[in-house]
């Protein structure tokens, strides 16, 4: 009989989850495709292996007993931007908002089918590993963008990106010197059904000049093309 072929064997996937039945069917699904699994039940103790393993996922429940899963996200998105999966017993709309809001890739509400979860870890893997595909390191007059640190820094001094802003960094970068159309960018960091949020896109825009560009009213590294999307000046 031949073995089954681990997909992603050096990815590592953190469970943060306090219930002791669904983080075992959790752990056996996940392990079964090669991801190496770390799990905890509180959330103290999630965010500290998230700082310590540097996972390439992090699963989190929003119900844990020692805080609420919310603050979770925001602690490891001061220190991190690897995908963060929410699975709750939330269903209102305004729970998923604000869990997106504070920092998590994707939602998926309890009690859900393990053939979603497995394709939804796999989309949030296969995104982060595209990102890391491109060139190591952007230099481009004082702004670094480091992608296997994920660090981005200007003139020497860090800067903290949010895990949207960071994408469309990684997007425009993939594509440094060539104009990105407004549709594409869309797409491509917030999905097929945002092709038309051109409003969106300009405040998260805005959002990264003020933290990359010396003047953002004069941009030297992300530049407007009027009517059509944007353009990163190619690196050095």
């Amino acid at each position: 009989m031949v073995p089954p072929i681990a997909l992603l064997p050096a990815e590592t996937i953190l469970l943060i989850e306090d219930d002791n039945q669904t983080r075992r069917i959790l752990n056996s699904s996940l392990s079964s495709h090669g991801w190496k699994i770390l799990e905890t039940g509180c959330g103290r103790d999630g965010i500290a292996k998230a700082d310590d393993a540097r996972p390439d996922l992090v699963i989190l429940d929003l119900g844990l007993p020692d805080m609420d899963g919310i603050e979770v996200v925001g602690e490891i998105r001061t220190f991190s931007a690897t995908p963060i999966l929410i699975l709750s017993a939330r269903t209102q709309e305004s729970d998923k908002i604000i869990a997106l809001d504070a920092g998590a890739d994707d939602y998926l509400t309890k009690p859900f089918g393990v053939g979603e979860l497995e394709a939804r870890v796999r989309a949030l893997l296969r995104r982060r590993r595209n990102a890391l595909d491109l060139q190591p390191v952007y230099r481009s007059e004082g702004l670094n963008v480091d992608f296997a640190n994920r660090r981005v820094t200007r003139n020497g001094e860090e800067v903290h990106l949010t895990p949207i802003e960071y994408r469309l960094l990684a997007v425009l970068v993939k594509n440094a010197g060539v104009v990105v159309t407004h549709r594409n960018l869309l797409r491509q960091v917030w999905g097929p059904g945002h092709g038309d949020d051109i409003q969106y896109l300009r405040i998260y825009m805005g959002q990264l000049r003020h933290k990359l560009e010396e003047d953002p009213a004069r941009p030297r590294h992300l530049q407007t093309e009027v009517g059509v999307g944007y353009r990163l000046l190619q690196a050095e």
